[in-house]
């Protein structure tokens, strides 16, 4: 027999919009929406809403924004709402008064293949790392942050050519059917789910992935090509890892290894034609920059920035 489910969504970034879509196109009930206060932003200072807000609003969702979530006001709307069951995607961490409150529980979906890549930052330090796979899972809420029962995973490759942006985008989608199915095995009574730790192999070291800082995306030129690519790709489109040109910061967004060798005690820190390629030299050998933007320009392709550009 059915569960009859009463859905509170929490989520506030884009990655969250497909996954409440997919609930809302197939017809769960949606008693509420959790997300974001409206925060000032832009140019002109102005309120700007959450991705999740914009698509509450367009259906018609009812939508909570508190600042506090243990505000008694908060609690109490939420409860008001008589939810069975919260579903949690790209959203704060919540106080365990307020994840045991539904009846079947509060999942989470997360981007990583659990128990690896724990944290803030799943996408990026993936990437970071030069992982060939990645992937989602959706997870019961535990006190310790991402370590609850795995309910479903599912795997993708990381190609080459993918970085952070592109790796989040085949996520965001991956993710949304992740929690359809989630929530449809929840309604249908069939929901299994194992512990993290039993689904590690012994020998395998747990990568963690950290919220990233300013330091973590400066580039440091004494390392290896092959992890300062990785580093650009894991950092592209945002928060993108930059150096310094001139005085000036240079965040680069895309990079190759170049076809040009190191000669003994050769110690030319850039070598460009000024017309076509900027290469920095690394600790093993030159790295060619595609897409960079300086301080007070606009992201462009190098061939594009060296036509404007004097080197100092």
């Amino acid at each position: 027999m059915k569960r009859n489910l009463r859905i509170v969504f929490m989520g506030t970034p884009d990655f969250a919009v497909p996954s409440l879509d997919i609930l809302v196109q197939n017809n769960y009930n949606v008693v509420g929406v959790i997300t974001a206060t409206d925060k000032l932003a832009g140019r002109g200072n102005k309120l700007t809403e959450s991705a999740v807000k914009k698509y509450a609003v367009e259906k018609g969702l009812r939508i909570l924004q508190p600042e506090k979530l243990r505000a008694d006001d908060f609690i109490n709307e939420l409860k008001s709402l008589e939810a069975n069951l919260f579903v949690v995607v790209a959203f704060r961490m919540l106080p365990e008064m307020v994840w045991q409150m539904p009846e079947f529980g509060t999942f989470n979906l997360h981007a990583s293949l659990l128990p690896q890549y724990r944290g803030a930052a799943p996408i990026n330090w993936a990437v970071i790392n030069g992982e060939k796979e990645t992937g989602a899972t959706t997870f019961f809420l535990e006190k310790e942050i991402d370590t609850g029962n795995i309910i479903l995973q599912e795997k993708i490759k990381i190609d080459d050519e993918d970085n952070a942006g592109t790796v989040h985008d085949k996520l965001m989608n991956l993710g949304a059917n992740l929690v359809l199915k989630t929530v449809q095995n929840i309604e249908e009574n069939t929901i299994t789910s194992k512990s993290q730790i039993l689904n590690l192999k012994s020998q395998i070291s747990l990568n963690h992935a950290p919220k990233l800082f300013k330091e973590t995306c400066l580039i440091d030129w004494n390392k290896p090509v092959a992890e300062i690519h990785n580093l650009i790709r894991g950092l592209s489109p945002y928060p993108t890892a930059f150096t310094y040109l001139d005085g000036k910061v240079l965040k680069i967004y895309k990079s190759q290894e170049s076809i040009l060798r190191q000669a003994q005690n050769d110690k030319t820190e850039i070598k460009t034609d000024h017309k076509t390629f900027i290469s920095f030299k690394c600790a093993d050998g030159y790295l060619d920059i595609l897409e960079l933007q300086l301080e007070g320009k606009k992201r462009m392709k190098t061939d594009e920035f060296l036509r404007g550009y004097k080197f100092k």
